[in-house]
């Protein structure tokens, strides 16, 4: 028995090594684009299992690459055990201390599907298929981040497998550093496999997406910024400049509003004075829907993405964003943030003090059409008041960690990673650098 077949006699879980027939299947990320080379892929049972796999992965000189579904992936996995937690789906809510236990393999439309009953939510992204604990691991942008600042903000406590195949729970009293670094940071630290977190009340949300030609883009610019020049931070507002296969260009407005109705429409009023729009799909809806606003996809495709924050929205800004048709790209994305994203934060991004983050997305259907996405993507970010900086999250492959956090912060995290890791066990998408 070789090495790798040795697993089999040491997790409960499934296993798939080379030459399985499902293992190519098994080993992909959720981006396709991304090419995920790895030494086998076991799907643990439980926590147990996560510990005799890091006792396991040490002994044998092999890393450990952690991933539900493998949003984020990079492909720096060679010689790595690939981890899904899909089965680690513990979901347990209080609503008297309003706080929630997620297991690593729980995505957001589930914890928000069982807040929903309690008049409660989580901090969900637009995506409702992403794993709770992936979101809060890279800091987390959520829909009400505005009103609750980062996702990691909220987290409370960490289940983790430590570098030692240990089992601990982690916060802030009983190791700071360690939970400091992992709201925020990355999966280079340990292996979350459930995170407590703060829910908060929402009895009541109006949203939903509003669609125009774009023609009326640069209509559409304009009172999407007067709304966020005021906007209370209970309101959420994207901009989306939108360009799918088969159809002409359009511009969309998403928008949540954790409050009454009438208030919402009092506050995106500078929307009823456009043009008559395409579609408006706005309306009270449950905090569980929150994933139909932009209809990301649920299924795994290739794509090709880049982040950025922006400084500011201004005039020049707008025209360089408006001047020329957005192909090859299919959508250019505008988030509002500001509110609680600007207040302290013991995480390792800190505060986000830039009013705007940039999302540009392609799919690059054969390596001609990848170049030229990725040459757009460039030239925009170039011709952009953008800070340098951007949010974990938002990274990239051939993007580092040191694109997020500062000298400084890098440092630190550089010496938890020695102190926790000094074998590098664990290998996360973005890893700290030595």
């Amino acid at each position: 028995m070789n090495a790798l077949n040795a697993l089999r006699s040491v997790v409960r879980g499934r296993i798939w090594l080379p030459g399985d027939s499902e293992f190519d299947a098994c080993r992909r990320p959720w981006n396709l684009a991304v090419e995920q080379p790895v030494a086998a892929v076991v799907e643990a049972a439980d926590a147990d299992d996560v510990a005799a796999l890091v006792h396991y992965a040490r002994s044998a000189g092999l890393g450990v690459t952690t991933q539900p579904n493998g949003h984020g992936a990079t492909g720096g996995t060679e010689g790595t055990i690939l981890l899904r937690t899909r089965r680690l789906d513990t979901l347990e809510i209080d609503p008297v201390a309003r706080r929630a236990r997620v297991g690593a393999g729980v995505p957001s439309r589930h914890l928000q599907a069982a807040a929903v009953p309690y008049g409660l939510t989580g901090l969900p992204g637009s995506s409702p298929i992403v794993s709770v604990t992936g979101v809060a691991l890279g800091g987390g942008l959520s829909w009400f981040g505005r009103a609750h600042g980062w996702v990691a903000d909220n987290v409370t406590a960490f289940d983790i497998v430590d570098a030692a195949g240990h089992q601990r729970h982690v916060t802030a009293d009983t190791d700071p550093d360690l939970f400091w670094a992992l709201r925020g940071a990355g999966g280079d630290f340990a292996i979350v496999t459930a995170l407590e977190l703060t829910l908060h009340p929402a009895p009541t949300l109006y949203g939903g997406r509003t669609l125009w030609a774009a023609e009326h883009a640069p209509e559409v610019m304009e009172a999407y910024r007067q709304i966020t020049a005021t906007a209370p931070d209970e309101l959420t507002v994207w901009l989306d400049l939108l360009h799918f296969p088969g159809s002409d260009p359009m511009v969309a407005v998403d928008a949540t509003y954790l409050g009454e109705a009438s208030e919402a429409r009092d506050l995106l009023s500078p929307l009823e004075r456009l043009p008559k729009p395409i579609f408006d799909g706005r309306g009270v809806m449950p905090v569980s829907e929150l994933g139909s606003i932009t209809a990301e996809p649920t299924d795994p495709g290739a794509g090709s993405s880049r982040g950025e924050l922006l400084t500011e929205l201004d005039d020049a800004a707008v025209k360089t964003l408006l001047a020329d048709p957005i192909a090859p790209l299919m959508g250019v994305q505008i988030r509002h943030l500001a509110g609680a994203f600007t207040r302290a934060s013991d995480s390792p991004h800190g505060p986000l003090t830039e009013p705007y983050a940039l999302y540009l997305f392609g799919v690059p259907t054969d390596p001609a059409t990848a170049q030229a996405i990725a040459a757009r993507q460039r030239a925009l970010a170039e011709a952009l008041p953008t800070s340098g900086r951007k949010p974990f999250t938002f990274l990239n492959p051939g993007e580092t960690a040191a694109h997020a956090f500062t000298p400084a912060v890098l440092a630190r995290l550089r010496d938890i990673k020695r102190h926790h890791d000094p074998h590098n066990v664990f290998r996360s998408n973005f890893p700290i650098p030595a």
